[in-house]
Formats: C-alpha cells, structure tokens, sequence
C-alpha cells in the first residue's frame, strides 16, 4: 500500500498544474501490460482504461484503442514467424513422415521430435487472451459516448477506423442497439473509397439478430448496389458476396428475395472467383431454403433417425478404456499416449466396423445413457472427421493429417481473412513478372559447356576443325560417304505420297 500510495500521489502532483502526458501514457501502458500478464485481469482495472478512450490526446487514445481491440492476429504472425526461424513445427514432421518412406528409425525420430517441441512450448510463457471487451460494465453507454466522439472527431483517418473498428466489436459481441451507427458506416461504403474492405468487415461485426432488419436491410442494399456491377473487378464482387454473405449469416431476415437470387446468378459467371456465390447458396439451404430458387434448393428428402448418429464412439473409447484397466489390474504397466493418438486409435477401430454394428451401437448408447456435453463434443468430432474423409475422394496423395491442437476454432469476431477469400490468384502484371525475370537472370548461371582443356592455350582438336570447314571440303571424305541414307524403296513411297497430295490439293 506504502508504493501504491507513493505512485498515485506522484502522477497527482505532476499533473497539479498542467498536464504530464508522457506519465499518463506510462501509467496506461503499465495497466495494460498487467492486465495482459493475468495479474491485473479483474473488470475494475479494464472501466479505467475505457476513461482513456476518451482522451484529447491521440497517444493515450490510440494506447486505450489498441489494448481494447487487441494485436492478437498480429501475435499469433509473430509468434509463427519466431517458430518458423527456430526449426520445423509440428504439423511440418507429421507431413514429413506421412510422406516419406515408414521405418521405425523414421518414426522414433519423430517421436524424439515432437518430446522437443512439447517441451519448448511449456517453456513459453502463458499470454492472458481473454478479451477485455466483455468486462466492460455498461457497453451500450460506452458505445454510444464513443458513436459521439467518432461523428464529431478530427483526427486523422486511422484512428476514426480504429474507433469504428471498437464499435462495430462491441454492438456485435454484446449484442447492442446502435441504430445510428449502420447510417455512420452506409456513408464510406463507396467503391473509391479508402481501407472499403475493412469497413465491409466493421458493417459484418455490428450486425446481429436483434437488430430490426429494415435499419441493416439499406446497408446491404447500398453495399449490393454500389459494388455488385459488371464494371468492377471478379475479386471487388468476391470481396463484397463475402461481406454479404458475413452479414446474412448474423441477421438472416435482412436478405430480400429479390437481391438474393440476383446474387446466385453469379454462380456461373465466367470469372472463378465468384464461386463465393455458391456459399450464399449454401448458406440459405440452411436458413430459409424457401427464399431460393427451385433450381437452387437442391432435392432431399426427410431422414429421421431414432438414435443419435456418431454415438458409438463412445462404445469402442469405453471398451480401449476397459482394456487398459485390465492390463493395469494384471500388473504395473507405464504407457502414455496421448489424446491424439488415442482419438486415432478410435477411428481407425471404427473404419473396421461394418455399418449395421456401428448403427445398433449408436441406437443402444442412445437408449442406454444419459449423454453429457463432452460426449457431444466426441461425437461431433467423429461427424466432422466422417465428412472431411468422405470429401477427400480416392485418387488422394497423401494422408489425412489432423490440425494441431494448438489451432483455434474460429472465434466471435471476423477476421479480413474471412472476406478477403479468393478462390483463384490473380494474375500478375507486366511489371511484376518482368521483376522476377530479372531476379530470376541474376542468379542463374550461364548455359554454357564447361571448357575441358587441360590447357586453355593449345591448338583445337580435328573434330573442332571439321565444323569450321566448307561442306565442298568436307563430301569426299569417309565419315560423310559411309553415312547412312535413305534406300531406293523409301526415296518411292515418298515420291508417291507427295505426288498424291499434290492431286489432293488440284481438286
């Protein structure tokens, strides 16, 4: 309490008769590093940053801007590119031996590896993710007193994006009324204007299905209208279904019907990139398949089921579960495997299973148990291993390797990875490709034989002289009247061929 006291008197006193930025900016920059170090990660600390986003002084506003909406994609980038420097990750060994020759000095090698890596990554220091945005105390005030500074704000346009960025968070993750803030936004959706892409994902964020349709319905029209023509490019249309397809997936009764089959023509437009239309099909499959097309609603037919599908997961874990037991009961045995190997254990037992005893598994376990949320989660996971090996197809390469665990899933917030997608890559211009001609040339070596004389001053050999020679000097000799020709039979055939397309071609 002693040093507490101490700091909060001093920052008193420097700022008494005017103010010491530099020491506020320290002080901000000291509670937000504490907050990310789970050491001061309690909703008190994050309301006195949230007074900070109101500053007059664009470094302490941009400060409180950044902790709130975070540098997590930013982090995760680094701490790849810090991995990559450092040697191969996991998912590069388990590619490596899927692809190479199986041996058991292979397969100990990458055991070996993989102890290291397991042992690097406990080394590494644990970073506080949790988002600072859901401990704030009154989001809708703090919403609305930021929409004010925004509409009436003169600074430069990067922080107004950051400001519109934190908004569009807040109203998405906690589900608010802004209604002022669609028309905000419905203002720089222009195809000239700048950083459109992000504004695209901002409009996406703040959507959400409280809100009335008829108040985000003029965004979209005004996104559709503005971007969705012939004169723009394939990858601005693509960018733009996304965004779309992004905002229906949150308020799905924002869609007309009009402006939704208008967009599923471009499933055969001749341009690849405009496949993403096809995922707006999709989407309404789902949501309100009455809103498409017949053409486009695919056929299908009820197929109820009276048990759960993918239950029997469950039956075979118990059963290695059971199995292990009885080893230890036997004697003392001291094996570890882990959760993937063991989920592959699973799999693969279930592979070998005909269908029959897979579905009267699943119906006995359905009957039998009362399900608990974690054996949901096993079993969506043995659903969505069934579809991913399903769609691979025969004619595959390689082995069907799983994500590390390491890998999120996707989170609540979109990312511009989202919207940006494109199916294929743009061709490059001239200039570009003329660039890596040249970067190209530069490091080739010349296509030239190598001299193989012992002594690059002596005469040249009689072969070299040949080549220089007259053809006249050259007809009597051996090597050129011993060459093989064309006998009098062949010199006749040719002779009759050439005569007859010759008459082919007088007709």
């Amino acid at each position: 309490m002693t040093l507490y006291t101490h700091i909060v008197t001093d920052i008193k006193n420097i700022n008494a008769k005017h103010k010491n930025n530099k020491v506020n900016i320290i002080s901000l920059d000291v509670m937000t590093e504490l907050y990310r170090r789970n050491i001061w990660n309690y909703a008190k600390i994050v309301s006195v940053i949230t007074t900070a986003c109101f500053s007059k002084v664009t470094k302490i506003l941009v400060a409180a801007l950044t902790f709130f909406l975070g540098k997590d994609e930013e982090e995760k980038q680094d701490s790849d590119s810090e991995s990559e420097d450092e040697g191969p990750t996991a998912r590069d060994l388990l590619v490596q031996y899927a692809t190479g020759k199986k041996s058991s000095k292979h397969k100990k090698r990458l055991e070996k590896a993989m102890k290291v890596l397991k042992k690097q990554k406990k080394k590494k220091p644990e970073v506080f993710n949790f988002s600072a945005i859901h401990l704030i105390h009154d989001p809708q005030d703090f919403a609305e007193k930021l929409l004010k500074q925004l509409e009436s704000s003169t600074e430069r346009f990067e922080v107004k994006m950051m400001l519109m960025n934190l908004i569009s968070r807040l109203v998405g993750i906690h589900e608010l009324f802004l209604f002022n803030f669609y028309p905000f936004v419905q203002r720089f959706l222009q195809p000239h204007q700048r950083e459109v892409t992000k504004i695209l994902l901002f409009a996406a964020q703040a959507s959400h299905h409280l809100v009335p349709p008829e108040i985000i319905q003029s965004v979209l029209m005004t996104v559709a209208n503005n971007f969705v023509t012939d004169k723009n490019s394939g990858e601005v249309m693509t960018v733009v279904i996304n965004a779309i397809k992004e905002i229906t997936a949150r308020c799905p009764l924002v869609m007309t019907e009009e402006l939704l089959q208008d967009l599923a023509q471009y499933k055969t437009h001749r341009d690849k990139n405009m496949m993403s239309a096809r995922t707006l099909i999709q989407l309404f499959r789902t949501l309100n398949p009455k809103m498409l097309q017949k053409k486009f609603r695919e056929y299908g037919e009820l197929d109820a089921k009276d048990y759960i599908p993918g239950a029997e997961v469950l039956e075979v874990g118990k059963e290695e579960n059971a199995e292990n037991e009885a080893d230890a009961d036997g004697e003392w045995v001291d094996v570890h495997h882990s959760s993937d190997e063991e989920q592959q254990e699973i799999f693969k037992k279930l592979n070998r299973m005909p269908m029959e005893e897979r579905k009267a598994k699943a119906a006995a376990i359905s009957m039998s148990q009362v399900l608990t949320q974690e054996d949901f989660q096993k079993i969506r996971i043995a659903q969505m291993r069934k579809e991913v090996d399903a769609t691979r197809g025969k004619a595959q390469k390689r082995k069907y390797i799983e994500r590390d665990s390491d890998e999120e899933p996707r989170g609540e917030l979109l990312s511009l990875r989202d919207i940006e997608r494109l199916h294929k890559k743009s061709k490059s211009d001239k200039e570009t490709r003329l660039a890596t001609e040249v970067a190209g040339k530069a490091d080739r070596k010349e296509f030239v034989r190598k001299k193989t004389k012992m002594n690059p001053f002596s005469s040249s050999t009689n072969k070299e002289k040949k080549k220089q020679k007259n053809f006249m000097m050259m007809r009597y000799s051996h090597n050129v009247r011993s060459k093989n020709k064309r006998s009098f039979r062949e010199k006749q055939l040719a002779l009759r061929d050439a005569l007859l397309k010759k008459r082919k071609r007088m007709k």
